[in-house]
């Protein structure tokens, strides 16, 4: 799909790898409807300088289904072509010592929001013959570490979800994009080593988001349904699924509990 023209909706436009790819698309000329916890006047200047034909800022808590359902009334006659299901929440460390708060918050964000914003603009997607949705899920949905167990079954659910959604829109001309994300030098990145490195010895090294938004752009401009990590990353992504005993026993190698 084209992103020149296009109405493109990014949650967790803010930083990271949602702002990164919010500056891809302003430089493809895109209408852009960024959606953040709170205003920032300098992202939209940066997106204006950029080329971006508009800029919508929607203020929205995803952890809230309210306020989920208050942004879809907002949205209810913008015929958004591309929904970028970015924002994201992290959680980690031993299970029993994980705020349940903070794991019910997570998954609202991660999986709920998503879930709900996508089953809310698919409608409208379908009954004007155009759409693309990009899924942000994670190596963490397949390389199942110690330490990342509620964020990991986060992101395998939007995987899964993801791969359903394809299937059911086969044959329509609404298509699914699927974010297997490697490791993006972001803030989340920097919380990997707060929440995991008490228990486990963490990868430092990531790619820029300016890169992997560069990535995504051309999985959209070339309608992939999958965009797969490459390199390391990869290799270990396939040993994960498919040599999986010899993947835990490398990894147990690099876990503590204490």
């Amino acid at each position: 799909m084209e992103i020149v023209n296009r109405q493109v909706l990014i949650t967790g436009a803010n930083r990271g790898i949602g702002r990164a790819f919010a500056k891809i698309c302003a430089q493809d000329k895109a209408f852009l409807h960024l959606v953040l916890r709170k205003h920032d006047a300098e992202l939209i200047k940066e997106m204006e300088e950029a080329g971006a034909k508009s800029v919508t800022i929607y203020e929205a808590d995803l952890s809230s289904r309210e306020n989920v359902q208050e942004l879809l009334h907002k949205l209810k006659d913008t015929p958004i072509d591309i929904l970028f299901n970015n924002a994201g929440v992290l959680t980690g460390g031993l299970l029993e010592e994980q705020p349940l708060d903070d794991v019910y918050r997570m998954l609202q964000v991660n999986v709920n929001s998503l879930i709900q914003i996508t089953q809310g603009l698919l409608p409208g997607m379908l009954a004007r013959k155009r759409g693309k949705i990009i899924n942000n899920s994670s190596v963490s949905a397949y390389m199942n570490f110690p330490s990342a167990s509620t964020y990991a079954a986060s992101k395998a659910a939007v995987a899964a979800f993801t791969n359903c959604l394809h299937l059911e829109l086969k044959d329509t001309s609404v298509s699914t994009l699927l974010l297997i994300t490697p490791a993006i030098k972001t803030r989340m990145f920097e919380e990997i080593e707060t929440l995991y490195g008490k228990n486990l010895v963490v990868p430092t090294d990531g790619i820029s988001p300016a890169k992997y938004a560069e990535m995504i752009r051309e999985a959209v401009l070339h309608d992939l349904t999958v965009l797969e990590p490459s390199g390391l990353t990869g290799i270990s992504l396939k040993l994960a699924r498919f040599a999986k005993p010899l993947f835990d026993f490398e990894i147990s190698r690099r876990f503590r509990r204490g």
